[in-house]
């Protein structure tokens, strides 16, 4: 029997590396195991990658040559930042008169404080002319003498004339020392901003190197030839050489595993993502397909850094209860873990004999209105999980399963201190512990505009079930826990696309500047190896900041789900149906692709226009998008210059604030172009024109518009 391809996704965490191979032509999960992480060893974590990578080849019977794809998400990179643990950065500040005045001031991120009482270390030098090859070398012998071990090059509008800081780093090359410059980490104005993303960037990079070199090294010496690929913080894998040029984009990636995996696994267009551990839920949000990102806040300022918008909760599978005056006060933040405790519902009957209910301080500084039960086997924490375990709400097989007798035993004495019954203070220990959730996941959906009634919760992580369900049934909201919950992280990372980002500020861009941006993005992943003909690039202009943003995914390999697994014309109606909520007989098929079908209806509204909600479904059964009133036309590749013209202008709006085209996105063969972000009408239809640009005349195009009001 021949082995399968696979796609391997490794994510290194604080205590363990996870590690799981994924059929890559069906992406069914065929192996998993998890390893120590290796902070201690001689290799770094590298070690425990390579540990992780055998033994999961020695499981699915897989050899190196038949992993196609590899990649690893890591917290080394905000790791070292938590901790301190950075290099002494040497910042070469650029210019004369006014500009020299702003670049000495760049001296003052010596005082960004790393951790409490630790500030980065930064030494600072100037120089007026960065062509003086000499006195720019002065310059950088004086940084080293004052203990710099990597180099930043910074100066006033570098976005636009890069040639001064690219010209101190030609002549610090000598020197040996890791070097960026400043307009090579993002191209956006604003000289603060950008060169203390630089900075960031640069105090981690000798750190990173030397692992990313470590890890290439050991995966080339076990045989795989795959290119290694490493996981962003915005839900995107990049090259490793990209990685060495911009390891700050790693930081925050833990949490952009996860929802990767929900995105690429479980097929989520619309909804919220919850990855609950034991001590903590991540809250992320995917709309209409993708993951919210934004600027990330790193030390405590803005940054010019695009990772996954995370909310984090301090709630878990093992937050502990807190009782006071005989009622349940609250859920965490302390949790068993911390607390050195074990979970009640996985003791025996026999340990839990003559249990009795007291409370304590778990660490120092803690409040003692911590709910523990003292036994015979001990002492126990009773937690979200033993709630949802007693009530019945972890399914089976899930990784927080136990049973539900003991679950509700452990929970007994807790009712009996309640003067209630299990299952009610089973419910109030949920009821409370998501109270918390609830409060950001209502915001998050508010500042997305996400639709709540078609809007679902995933839950990850091996946490997942002491939260989603129970959150899901108090809100109203449609929830489920993803398979293979406890390792949707690595599943995430082996399944995650290859992502950049090119961000530009162009004031009254031209439709020639914006189709340069969007090719930029669309090069640099197909240079990353995106296969060029699944590239797909989402490009938003922002008229108030003049912002030019391509954003630009591709596959590393083209995969095809297994044929098997696809919905028949019944699922895809039904599913269809349910998303917009009536009967499947009032949805009818509007138009459709071999990969995707647009269903719609109508509602009718008193004294109000007939509104056409659709929904477009995949070959899957999955809703990819929804609209409250859309307008949909097929035509054919040739024809369509002429037929967008029409809709677009039939659809465009002008008011007081400003022309508003509608929102269009274009179904073409596999691919649905999302070309909503661009308000202006002439730039809407030359990007249309280059997402037709190479394809057959008369191919099938769909076009579906929504007017902005």
């Amino acid at each position: 029997m021949n082995t399968p391809r696979i796609r391997v996704g490794i994510d290194v965490g604080g205590t363990f590396t996870d590690a799981v191979a994924v059929d890559a032509t069906t992406l069914e999960l065929l192996g998993q195991v998890k390893v120590p992480t290796s902070h201690h060893h001689e290799d770094g974590v590298a070690h425990g990658i390579v540990e992780a990578l055998d033994r999961l080849l020695e499981q699915t019977g897989c050899a190196p040559a038949d992993v196609a794809f590899l990649a690893h998400g890591t917290t080394q990179a905000t790791n070292a930042l938590l901790e301190g643990d950075v290099a002494t950065v040497g910042l070469i500040g650029i210019g004369t008169g006014p500009a020299a005045v702003l670049t000495r001031r760049l001296a003052s991120f010596a005082k960004l404080e790393l951790t409490p009482g630790k500030r980065l270390p930064l030494a600072y030098t100037h120089v007026t002319d960065p062509q003086d090859t000499a006195d720019v070398r002065r310059a950088v012998e004086g940084l080293k003498g004052e203990g710099a071990q990597v180099l930043v090059a910074s100066q006033p509008f570098s976005v636009d004339r890069p040639e001064g800081e690219q010209a101190v780093l030609d002549a610090a090359r000598p020197y040996g020392l890791p070097m960026t410059a400043a307009h090579e980490i993002t191209s956006l104005y604003g000289l603060h901003k950008r060169t203390r993303t630089a900075v960031v960037n640069a105090a981690i990079l000798p750190r990173m190197l030397a692992t990313a070199d470590l890890v290439d090294a050991s995966i080339t010496k076990a045989g795989v030839t795959a290119p290694l690929m490493v996981m962003r913080c915005d839900g995107g894998v990049m090259a490793l050489d990209e990685m060495r040029r911009r390891p700050l984009l790693t930081v925050l990636s833990g949490p952009a595993a996860g929802v990767a995996g929900a995105l690429m696994q479980e097929r989520v267009s619309e909804g919220v993502f919850l990855e609950t551990g034991g001590t903590s839920t991540d809250i992320s949000v995917v709309r209409r397909g993708k993951v919210a990102v934004r600027h990330a806040t790193i030390l405590g300022k803005t940054s010019y850094l695009s990772a996954l918008d995370v909310r984090t909760v301090g709630v878990g599978g093992g937050s502990m209860v807190r009782i006071s005056g005989g009622r349940v006060t609250g859920v965490g933040p302390r949790s068993a873990h911390i607390a050195g405790l074990p979970y009640a519902c996985f003791a025996s009957p026999d340990q839990l004999r003559d249990a009795q209910v007291d409370t304590v301080r778990p660490m120092d500084g803690d409040p003692a209105d911590y709910a523990v039960i003292d036994a015979a086997g001990g002492r126990f924490a009773i937690t979200m999980t033993c709630a949802a375990n007693a009530l019945g709400r972890v399914p089976e097989g899930d990784f927080a399963r136990c049973d539900p007798e003991s679950a509700r035993a452990a929970i007994a004495p807790l009712a009996a201190h309640l003067g209630t019954d299990v299952s009610t203070a089973a419910t109030r220990i949920l009821d409370a512990g998501i109270a918390q959730v609830k409060t950001v996941v209502d915001a998050m959906i508010r500042d997305y505009r996400l639709d709540k009634d078609t809007a679902i919760l995933v839950g990850g992580g091996g946490g997942a079930a002491s939260v989603t369900p129970h959150l899901a049934g108090t809100s109203g909201m449609e929830g489920r826990i993803a398979r293979h919950n406890e390792v949707i992280s690595p599943i995430g990372v082996a399944l995650a696309l290859v992502r950049e980002q090119v961000e530009r500020i162009v004031p009254g861009a031209t439709q020639e500047q914006i189709l340069a941006v969007r090719a930029e993005a669309e090069r640099a992943v197909v240079a990353q190896g995106a296969a060029a003909e699944g590239v797909e690039v989402e490009v938003t202009v922002d008229p108030q900041t003049n912002t030019v943003r391509a954003v630009a995914t591709g596959a590393t390999e083209l995969r095809t789900q297994d044929r098997s697994h696809r919905a028949d014309d019944t699922e895809r109606l039904r599913a269809a149906a349910a998303s917009l909520k009536t009967d499947p007989a009032a949805v009818h098929v509007l138009a459709g692709t071999s990969a995707h079908t647009v269903y719609g209806t109508e509602t009718h509204r008193r004294l109000r226009p007939t509104r056409r909600p659709i929904r477009i479904v995949d070959v899957d059964g999955v809703v990819r998008h929804h609209a409250a009133d859309a307008r949909v036309e097929t035509t054919t590749v040739a024809g369509a210059p002429e037929v967008l013209a029409r809709l677009v202008g039939e659809s465009t709006s002008y008011g007081d604030g400003g022309v508003r085209a509608p929102a269009l996105r274009l179904l073409l063969g596999a691919r649905i172009a999302d070309l909503s972000g661009v308000l202006d009408p002439q730039p809407l239809l030359a990007l249309a024109r280059s997402e037709l640009r190479a394809r057959a005349a008369d191919e099938p195009v769909v076009a579906v518009l929504e007017v902005r009001s």
